[in-house]
């Protein structure tokens, strides 16, 4: 004789609502979302070994949160106390992974930090805490530049001493430019900020042409 189907777990009063919200949000800790989602599909009927296979764990974990909800609500969802010295995460591993390219599997070249902490199994708040500490910042890149001149230092050490110590009754002026600066006018009006709402531009504009900015500095007299 087959077996039956458990009963639809019933929930708590405001429970769909909070367990609904644990399921949706970006913050909470991986293992409380996936037994709230546990609890909710227990709630809607859903067989054990169809809870399994949507989630991903074995029965016996169905059947444990099942259990714990029945006994303790929300409550009984939490992490229980561990016993002995509390965990203590590394920081410098976190940091040591990030400076290596993530997998080739994962179709990325740089981390962030809910996918280290998906590949490290913590939180990408810890992640986030390490990187702070260590100011390791992988979304930003910047650029820079080797010269090959022999006489660069020569050549700087000219210009500045120019600037700091320029000749007695001289004017020093520094001139520059940015040029192929683009003339662009988006087609419609741009739409101000709105409370709950940014300042809004068309994806296409026109061209008008390109120009060419000029700035010139004065070295104030005595310097």
């Amino acid at each position: 004789m087959a077996n039956r189907p458990a009963p639809a777990l019933g929930l708590r009063e405001g429970d769909l609502e909070r367990l609904t919200r644990i399921v949706r949000s970006s913050s909470v800790p991986a293992g409380l979302a996936q037994r709230s989602r546990i609890v909710l599909l227990a709630a809607e009927g859903v067989a054990n070994e169809a809870i399994c296979e949507r989630v991903g764990v074995a029965r016996n974990t169905v059947l444990a949160w099942r259990r714990r909800y029945a006994e303790r609500g929300l409550a009984g969802l939490a992490d229980e106390p561990r016993s002995g010295r509390p965990r203590r995460i590394d920081h410098r591993g976190i940091v040591s992974t990030t400076l290596r390219p993530p997998p080739k599997k994962y179709g990325v070249t740089h981390w962030s930090s809910r996918l280290l902490g998906t590949h490290l199994g913590i939180g990408n708040k810890t992640v986030a805490t390490a990187w702070r500490e260590y100011g390791v910042q992988p979304w930003r890149a910047e650029t820079f530049k080797f010269s090959t001149d022999p006489e660069l230092v020569a050549k700087v050490s000219d210009v500045v001493g120019l600037y700091l110590a320029p000749p007695e009754n001289a004017i020093v002026l520094c001139i520059d430019e940015k040029s192929q600066i683009q003339a662009l006018d988006r087609t419609a009006p741009v739409l101000p900020m709105q409370p709950h709402a940014c300042e809004k531009r068309t994806a296409d504009y026109v061209r008008h042409g390109t120009t060419t900015l000029f700035a010139a500095w004065r070295s104030p007299p005595g310097r």
